[in-house]
Order: structure tokens, then C-alpha cells, then sequence
């Protein structure tokens, strides 16, 4: 963006506090220079879709690991193994909302959504080092107190930068992740766990972690440079002017309040109060929760898969086309 037009913006931004209406500046210009804002962001943002197919991965492997010798190298019976897959969602959630909570206190996404990535990267490659049910209870348990911070993250870090009637079409592109994880997660399975049987005296599986909790920590550098911070707080790749616009079209979606964590009846606090004391935020807690369980079969859906009595680089390959038409069928319905 131009001198210029920060010039002939910065009479815009200050207008909202002038003015009820859209008089006293130019309007079409305004809904020029904020799609271009928008275009850039979503740039940084569509990043959060990778990140959120590694954070399905990583969760979901030990699904794929199976078929492999997972259950049989570790001597876990059926009843451990589902423990195992089970209690990830135990850490999960006991720590999104305080995750979130922080967050909001730091103010740097861009910074704590990496670092957690690689330690959940870490934790998955570790879990390939695993010998016994203790040590795969650690790391599971461990992962998904890890990998909490992501979802939530994400979402309110997408909140942050999109007007209500921008956001509910981003939260769907972000949703689709979980959709390709799912698909190109079984692939990439199937390739690893194909070709890696005995590579330096390891399991095929346990290069499954090895690599999938490797790349996560790849892309978790990579994050780092690209995500963006709160538009209150992010420097380096947005003007002044695109800056203050970020900053007070929010102002302007939130009906004047910016959101930001302040002390008293603004703090994130008394916003956690209003949430629990919210009918609808019980109603579609137990909506989520009924979504989940309808969902819960995928931990299983390569062992099922497997009953269909084809190898297991088939079978892995057979859990792929659901997820792909379901993805079209998401991003057809986004829009």
C-alpha cells in the first residue's frame, strides 16, 4: 500500500468515532483497501489448515500403527489399546480452555501455537520409542494435553481477524483439515508403513511417529514466520494503515468494544463467567459432544477397514475416498 493511500485512509479509521454512518469519507474505497486486507490475511492464515491436518495426524496414527504390529510389539490387549486411544482426549480436555485463556493473555499466537506444535511433534516421535503400556499411556495422554492448544487457538485466533460474516466461511476451510487429515493421513501411511519395515532394525511402525511427528516439527519453524499475532499486536508484514483498518473494522464488528484483555468486567475472566453461566453454550457443548461420539468409530476405521480382508497397504489406501468426497461435500456447502 501506498503513502498515498494511507493518507487517504487515515481520515476513514478516524471517522468511526465522528460519525453514526458512512459519511465523510469514501466508502467504496474503504471496501477496496479492506479486500485487499482480507486477501492478505487469509495468505497467512490458510497455514492453519496444514497445521491442523498434522494435529489430526499425529492424533490418529496409532489407528494406522495397529494394522502394523503396534498393539502386538507394545503386548497391549484390545481393552489397552483403547485406553491408549482414549485417554489423549483426557489431557485434550483438560487443557483447551486454559490454553485458550493464555493466549489471550500473551497475545502471541505466532509464537505459542509453534512451540506447541513442537512439542506435540516431539511427543509423537517419541511415541515411536515407546516398549510397553506404561510409556504409550505417557505419550498418548501427554499428546493430547499438548495438542489442546491448537483447535481452540486457531479458532479464536481466526475471531480476532474476521468480521461475524467473514469467519463462519474460514472456520469451515479450517474444519476441512480434520477432513483431509483423515484421508491424506491414511496415505501417507500407507507409503511409510510400506516401505520403512526394518529400516535401520526399526518397526515400520514405529517410523510412522518418526516421521509424521518430524514433519510436524518442520512445519511448526515454517508456522513461526507466517502466522500472524492479534492485530493489536502483530508487526512486520502489515503498514500502519492496514494495521489500524484490522484493528477497527473488529471495533466496529464487536459494536465499539475491541476485546482486548483489560482489567475488570472486560477481562478474559469475567468473559470465561459469562460463557459458563450461557444456556447456548451448554446446548452446543452437548451438540459437539453428540457430533464427536457419531465420529468416534474413526480411531477404529482402519481395523474395520481390514475386515473387508485386504492387505494392509489396501486397507489404508480404502480409508482415503470417504474423507475426500466429504471434504468436497464441506467446501461445496462453505460456500
Amino acid at each position: 500500500m501506498s503513502p498515498a493511500d494511507g493518507g487517504q485512509l487515515q481520515p476513514l479509521l478516524d471517522s468511526h468515532d465522528d460519525h453514526d454512518g458512512d459519511e465523510g469519507f469514501d466508502l467504496e474505497k474503504r471496501q477496496e483497501l479492506e479486500a485487499a486486507l482480507v486477501r492478505k490475511v487469509d495468505k497467512r492464515m490458510s497455514i492453519l489448515v496444514l497445521i491442523y491436518i498434522l494435529n489430526y495426524i499425529d492424533r490418529n496414527n496409532a489407528a494406522a500403527a495397529r494394522l502394523r504390529g503396534f498393539q502386538k510389539d507394545l503386548d497391549l490387549t484390545d481393552a489397552q489399546f483403547a485406553t491408549v486411544l482414549s485417554v489423549l482426549y483426557i489431557g485434550y480436555t483438560m487443557m483447551q480452555i486454559p490454553s485458550n485463556m493464555f493466549l489471550n493473555h500473551v497475545g502471541k499466537p505466532s509464537i505459542y501455537l509453534p512451540v506447541c506444535m513442537i512439542i506435540w511433534g516431539a511427543i509423537s516421535v517419541g511415541t515411536g520409542f515407546t516398549t510397553n503400556y506404561f510409556g504409550a499411556l505417557c505419550t498418548r495422554f501427554l499428546l493430547g494435553f499438548v495438542e489442546a492448544a491448537f483447535y481452540p487457538g486457531a479458532l479464536f485466533l481466526l475471531s480476532k481477524w474476521y468480521k461475524r460474516s467473514e469467519l463462519s466461511q474460514r472456520m469451515a476451510y479450517l474444519s476441512c483439515g480434520s477432513l483431509l487429515s483423515n484421508a491424506f493421513g491414511a496415505l501417507i501411511a500407507s507409503g511409510i508403513l510400506d516401505a520403512m519395515e526394518g529400516v535401520l532394525g526399526q518397526a515400520a511402525w514405529r517410523w510412522l511417529f518418526f516421521v509424521e511427528g518430524s514433519l510436524t516439527i518442520i512445519v511448526a519453524f515454517m508456522a513461526i514466520y507466517i502466522l500472524p499475532d492479534f492485530p493489536e499486536t502483530t508487526t512486520g508484514w502489515l503498514t500502519p494503515t492496514e494495521q489500524a483498518l484490522a484493528v477497527r473494522r473488529m471495533v466496529e464488528d464487536a459494536g465499539g468494544h475491541t476485546g482486548l484483555d483489560i482489567p475488570g468486567k472486560s477481562g478474559q475472566f469475567h468473559g470465561f463467567s459469562l460463557a459458563i453461566r450461557d444456556k447456548k453454550v451448554w446446548f452446543l457443548a452437548l451438540s459437539l459432544i453428540c457430533f464427536v461420539i457419531s465420529l468416534s468409530f474413526n480411531a477404529y476405521f482402519p481395523t474395520l477397514t481390514a475386515t473387508l480382508g485386504f492387505s494392509p497397504t489396501i486397507t489404508l489406501l480404502l480409508c482415503s475416498p470417504p474423507w475426500l468426497v466429504a471434504t468436497v461435500i464441506s467446501l461445496y456447502n462453505a460456500r
